[in-house]
């Protein structure tokens, strides 16, 4: 089972997890170096919904209903 977890890096490169993590044997796991502070550009709720909504929009329906607002070329 893939788990994410938040942690804190240091100056040193020493990991703090923010929270305790409880597994059977040790793991490998990888590490994604985030910004200080989140973008202010980027909505994080419009990126973690963007899939669901691209399954809704991307139906013939939805073009169809779009379509008077394309320009033909």
């Amino acid at each position: 089972m893939i788990q994410t977890v938040e942690a804190v890096i240091d100056e040193e490169g020493n990991v703090r997890l923010l929270e305790a993590v409880h597994l059977p044997s040790a793991r490998r796991a990888l590490l994604t170096i985030l910004e200080d502070r989140p973008l202010e550009c980027t909505s994080e709720s419009a990126l973690l919904s963007k899939a669901a909504l691209a399954e809704d929009w991307n139906r013939p329906e939805e073009d169809e209903a779009w379509s008077h607002l394309s320009v033909v070329r």
